[in-house]
């Protein structure tokens, strides 16, 4: 028997402790082998807390292991840390429990973390090239403006002739952004913290914003088809654990972090309590719900395989974000390099242009 550790006194600070969906996983990953290999779940959750070297996980597993010696659930325990570990994994995690099968629901729900690490790490690198891009494009053309540009003024201050157009606008540009870009990046600062702040506050605000961004080319297409992923996955190792539809949709709709489809999902759950099918209500909003979505519920709906019919949703719709966020930077670079080339080119050719007219007018004395 592995010794225990000492009893301690556990504080709660202002900042909960936080883990990573990759710290989740291996948590939840060792825990259901230790646990298949016959090892007590207390000791199992010992060995953890010896091998793990975050202060964060060990905080967590310090108040577990003294909840689980005191008698206590691992799933009443882990939901002191709801927001760590969330709805859907103390759900599977105590429906585990009470039926005799805590290390193969484990396992579906650490497959679970792992995937939605994988599909968010997909989506946050294909936006990545994007950004830099663009801040780049930004960077040379605020240098430019900023710093070169007020170095030959003067020259163009000294010659009497008509500047170009170009030169004139870059020229209010750069008086602009010398005597106000201060203010203005702070107010941008503002109003986005502003813009967080009101997102974070008003669920109808949200909402509209989140119906916004699946309106969205290519972005949108990836919004809906992560949302639906997960959506699916989700419910369908709900079912697969044992839970009941019932009791699944409501689990879901709380997981779900577009408030579009967390609606939908709610009003799913009562649809479902009617005695109605799923596939009945999804037809009614083909925007949200595609044809083949609906098809294949109403497969496993006549079926009695709706958990499998889910899992084969989840996977295709991950399959279709892969070949998006693949697909996204060939899509997008040409139009970063157009708006760089133009953004660059425009600076460069109204410090060029005059300079060119200034010497063609020169004559030797």
């Amino acid at each position: 028997m592995l010794t225990k550790i000492k009893k301690k006194k556990v504080k709660f600070s202002l900042f909960p402790p936080r883990l990573s969906l990759k710290d989740q996983t291996f948590f939840i990953k060792r825990l259901s082998f230790l646990i298949k290999a016959g090892i007590p779940i207390l000791d199992s959750l010992h060995m953890i807390r010896e091998h793990t070297r975050s202060k964060s996980h060990n905080k967590i597993l310090d108040i577990v292991i003294k909840d689980v010696s005191n008698g206590q659930n691992l799933s009443t325990s882990l939901s002191k840390f709801k927001k760590t570990f969330g709805e859907f994994a103390i759900n599977i995690i105590s429906f585990g429990e009470s039926s005799g099968i805590l290390s193969e629901n484990l396992e579906y729900l650490a497959d679970e973390l792992r995937k939605r690490q994988a599909l968010r790490k997909k989506i946050i690198g294909a936006f990545i090239y994007p950004a830099i891009v663009t801040m780049a494009t930004l960077g040379i053309t605020g240098f430019l403006m900023v710093y070169l540009f007020p170095k030959i003024m003067p020259i163009f201050n000294s010659i009497d002739m008509k500047l170009p157009l170009s030169t004139r606008i870059v020229i209010s540009l750069s008086d602009f952004i010398i005597n106000y870009g201060l203010v203005s990046i702070s107010g941008l600062v503002l109003s986005g913290i502003a813009f967080v702040i009101i997102l974070k506050r008003s669920v109808i605000f949200h909402f509209y914003f989140d119906k916004f961004l699946l309106k969205l080319p290519i972005a949108g297409k990836i919004i809906q088809d992560y949302n639906l992923a997960n959506s699916t996955r989700t419910m369908g190792l709900l079912l697969r654990s044992g839970l009941t539809l019932s009791d699944s949709l409501p689990i879901t709709a709380k997981t779900t972090h577009n408030l579009v489809y967390k609606k939908e999902f709610g009003e799913l759950a009562a649809v479902v309590n009617r005695g109605e099918k799923i596939s009945a209500y999804l037809k009614k909003d083909r925007g949200l719900f595609p044809d083949v979505l609906t098809q294949v519920i109403s497969v496993g709906e006549r079926s009695g395989n709706l958990s499998d019919s889910l899992v084969y949703l989840s996977e295709m719709y991950e399959a279709e974000v892969d070949d998006l966020t693949k697909n996204i930077s060939s899509l997008i670079e040409p139009v970063l390099m157009i708006f760089m080339g133009i953004m660059v080119g425009f600076v460069a050719i109204s410090i060029i242009t005059p300079i060119y007219g200034v010497t063609q007018n020169l004559s030797p004395r």
